[in-house]
């Protein structure tokens, strides 16, 4: 493969690197991003996926080619989007071929009761041999760093074994796992705060914003209207500084009353914007409902994809999480909004009412 490189205008600077969760952990990405990341043109051997920078991965699939040397396996595994080679290292204990012990007399005395450290190793290096020692079609989990070799991209095992899986379990866990990583952390671009990149502190929308958001979770708010939360941002609009030059005469300006509105106004739309709140009916009388705690929207999805995957066309797969959002807008509400829906399934979800079967298809648990 051709190795490609990150433009030196988007890679973010190395200093900031350590920032991101991410960098110090295992990624448990596809075997089709791992080959696909772009290379740091900064430090080689650190790759991207998002802005996020990777050395290092964790990795389960089935062994789909072997290759072994005096000093090392060479695995092929393959986890459904691609295969990716990976060199394992052999320790001192698997270089040793399983031939007889010449310490035969103090096997024997083993045998007799005492503790044989001999025999107790030979167990050991046996146990490791076979948890190391893969044959095609066998799972085998990997760890390690990422490295381009030859213009071949391959994982550096630092811990790679065996996984007995006879009821698909371990897979089934992994395969749900993943896709969750993905959401809300791989899919989501590095990006640093205000604070951290030097630029002014963090403004008052984004203060009422996270006031709101903080009151509806603590209080368990289910439904409210602008003035229930009004006086909540009342203490930002009274910290504002108002100053005129002494040349200047002050400028009349929004009243504090105005500024309020305003402000809430704005930050209402922002969590309606990601789905935090929402509208069930659009009228003069604003009410909002909270999306985490509405029980009527969370029975109303939960029908929708229990009905509809009973339907022979979302038998195999599921629904499609832009079906369900069409179902809900048809038969409960037309301001359910993407990401309204999309914290509504993250709940049923997380309570194992239903289950992701693909990325954004769904079915009943």
């Amino acid at each position: 493969m051709q190795a490609d490189k990150m433009d030196p205008a988007e890679e973010p600077p190395s200093m900031l690197w350590g920032l991101d969760p991410i960098f110090s952990a295992f990624a448990r990405l596809y075997v089709k991003d791992i080959l696909q990341m772009t290379e740091s043109t900064q430090v080689p051997g650190i790759y991207f996926y998002n802005l996020h920078p990777i050395y290092k991965v964790d990795v389960l699939g089935t062994v789909v080619y072997k290759r072994e040397r005096e000093d090392f396996f060479c695995y092929g595994v393959d986890d459904g989007t691609g295969v990716i080679n990976c060199l394992c290292w052999k320790t001192d204990l698997m270089k040793e071929e399983c031939h007889p012990t010449t310490s035969g007399g103090k096997h024997s005395d083993g045998a007799r009761g005492g503790f044989n450290p001999v025999a107790e190793l030979e167990k050991l290096r046996r146990a490791q041999q076979s948890r190391c020692h893969l044959e095609i079609g066998e799972l085998l989990r990997v760890r390690g760093p990422v490295k381009t070799s030859r213009q071949q991209r391959e994982i550096m095992a630092s811990t790679f074994y065996k996984v007995n899986d006879p009821v698909m379990a371990v897979q089934i866990a992994w395969m749900m796992e993943v896709p969750q990583l993905y959401r809300l952390c791989y899919d989501k671009p590095f990006q640093l705060q205000p604070n951290e990149t030097g630029d002014a502190a963090i403004g008052p929308l984004n203060k009422a914003t996270n006031i709101l958001r903080d009151f509806l979770k603590q209080k368990s708010v289910t439904s409210f209207r602008p003035y229930d939360v009004q006086e909540l941002l009342q203490p930002l609009i009274s910290c504002q500084p108002q100053t005129a030059s002494a040349d200047q005469e002050p400028v009349a300006g929004p009243s504090a009353c105005q500024q309020l509105r305003q402000l809430l106004k704005e930050a209402l739309q922002i969590l309606q914007d990601n789905g935090t709140v929402y509208r069930k009916v659009k009228s003069q009388d604003e009410v909002y409902h909270v999306t985490a705690h509405d029980k009527d929207l969370l029975i109303a999805v939960k029908d929708i994809i229990r009905e509809d995957s009973k339907r022979e066309k979302y038998a195999e797969k599921g629904c499609h999480i832009m079906h369900i959002l069409s179902a809900v807008r048809q038969r409960y509400s037309l301001n359910v909004s993407k990401a309204a829906l999309e914290l509504v399934l993250k709940s049923l979800e997380c309570n194992s009412d239903i289950v992701s079967t693909s990325e954004n298809y769904y079915t009943m648990f």
